[in-house]
């Protein structure tokens, strides 16, 4: 019999296990940003079917799913679980707006594809094409935790992203050595994030970087990327990153910096 339940414990080694399967069945790798920066902060529902955990969905705080699995094994039938969900009929996870997903979670999507309204491309995932070193003379230095203020403030202004938000995520960021900076006079004028994975993904390196509204239109965002690329290269590691859909400017500092856009992320409304 088929129960859903919520889980809080998002350390459990059952769901550990689903979400290394949930990967592993993806047909290439997964923004970072949307897998390990807002699923964390998502509500988690499992799904057991007598007592077993065999899967699992993510639902953020807008009531989208942002995540939906079940083991190849499972009992359960997982068009009718997913058409009850996206009717908003489990009383336990309640409304569903919609859901977004990856062009490369086929399952996923197929889910999606069948149950969805309508649709539209939120953002463009991309992968490194150019092996090698790549030229540019720009030096970017590695964030130290007595910056961090100067970096949370610049994000705020030039991205609107919150402040208290940024504290975290940059302070993680510093500690793992994977912010750094590029100054002009004292003046931050870009950042660049090189994020590694701990358990999934190990191969690749996840970039971010963010240009000053001051500095934007000469080339400097392909300049970042192209020494991010330089500093995921040095470790072994294949490069990937994602930018929203209508951002143009964006797409092409990370084509002339030797990505290509593989995939996508959807945003589905039900």
């Amino acid at each position: 019999m088929l129960k859903i339940k919520t889980i809080d414990d998002l350390t459990h080694p059952e769901l550990s296990r689903l979400k290394q399967g949930f990967f592993e069945q993806a047909n290439g790798p997964l923004d970072g940003m949307w897998h390990f920066g807002f699923v964390p902060m998502s509500a988690h529902f499992g799904f057991y079917f007598e007592d077993e955990l065999e899967g699992f969905c993510c639902v953020n705080s807008e009531s989208y799913l942002i995540q939906f699995y079940l083991s190849p094994k499972s009992n359960i039938h997982g068009p009718d679980l997913f058409k009850l969900i996206s009717q908003g009929n489990s009383s336990v996870i309640g409304e569903i707006k919609g859901a977004f997903v990856s062009t490369a979670e086929t399952q996923y999507l197929n889910l999606c594809l069948d149950n969805g309204a309508s649709y539209k491309v939120n953002a463009l995932m991309y992968r490194q094409e150019i092996e090698g070193v790549l030229e540019t003379e720009l030096e970017m230095q590695l964030a130290d935790k007595s910056e961090l203020a100067r970096f949370v403030s610049f994000a705020a202004i030039n991205i609107g992203a919150p402040e208290p938000w940024l504290n975290d995520y940059y302070g993680n960021l510093i500690g793992r050595n994977e912010l750094s900076g590029y100054w002009l006079d004292d003046e931050l004028v870009a950042t660049g994030e090189c994020r590694l994975f701990d358990e999934i993904q190990t191969e690749y390196a996840d970039l971010g970087m963010i240009v000053s509204q001051s500095h934007r239109g000469k080339g400097l965002a392909t300049q970042v990327l192209k020494c991010l690329t330089n500093i995921a290269s040095k470790k072994g590691l294949a490069c990937i990153c994602s930018t929203e859909a209508d951002n143009l400017a964006a797409q092409k500092a990370i084509s002339r910096a030797g990505l290509s856009a593989s995939h996508r992320i959807i945003q589905f409304e039900f």
